[in-house]
């Protein structure tokens, strides 16, 4: 853990982190330059160690191999399992947003096959309710992918296979940006592998034009 991390996890709230990094007389140039270089940091770490450890390739894999997908976020983690399920089901059948509203996780525990895998975004401050359901599903047999952004983030312990993101910033707000790469980059891999992708992908083509569902330009 680099000295840099270790201060940004001891500033737990949002509240904590902009008393400690911005300032009032600070300028909007200097402050984006300070953001420019952590976000630019994050993704040179991120892709290095994805590099090194493969965890996105595994992850990819172990999706492909699952007959049924779901994902799951709680908070603005929900945004990005958002992000996720919209790139992924554009090539894969079986992927479901777990949204606690048409598809609620008492049904979807209910229904668990073996065969099911479950990829759950949990980024601190973590959310009960994302580590409620990944531990109850992982008991009942199922697959867990946890995207999160730490080794020792609650998630770690329970899934099969976790992708560490950094999060680092300067901001007040925990940085997104590494994770929509992470995103980007599992969906990508996940497509290129998947058997009848591009065939799926060809037919979503069609029925958008059939639809009307995209503004000419």
């Amino acid at each position: 853990m680099t000295d840099n991390h270790a201060a940004n996890r001891a500033l737990v709230t949002p509240g904590d982190r902009y008393g400690a990094r911005i300032a009032r007389n600070s300028s909007a140039v200097a402050l984006q330059a300070q953001l420019i270089a952590q976000e630019t940091a994050n993704l040179a770490e991120a892709f290095e160690h994805f590099a090194n450890d493969g965890a996105p390739a595994a992850a990819a894999a172990a999706t492909v191999a699952a007959r049924r997908r779901f994902i799951t976020g709680a908070g603005k983690s929900f945004a990005y399992a958002s992000l996720l399920a919209t790139d992924l089901s554009a090539g894969l059948s079986h992927v479901t947003l777990v949204d606690g509203a048409i598809v609620r996780p008492l049904d979807l525990l209910s229904e668990l096959r073996q065969t099911d895998l479950l990829i759950a975004f949990s980024f601190r401050r973590y959310r009960r309710e994302t580590i409620s359901v990944a531990t109850e599903f992982a008991r009942s047999g199922g697959t867990v992918i946890a995207i999160t952004d730490d080794a020792s983030a609650p998630l770690a312990s329970i899934a099969d296979q976790t992708i560490v993101v950094p999060t680092d910033s300067a901001s007040y707000a925990d940085s997104p940006t590494t994770v929509a790469a992470t995103i980007h980059l599992l969906s990508t891999l996940t497509t290129a592998s998947a058997k009848g992708a591009r065939r799926r992908l060809t037919e979503r083509d069609r029925i958008s034009d059939a639809l009307g569902i995209y503004q000419e330009t």
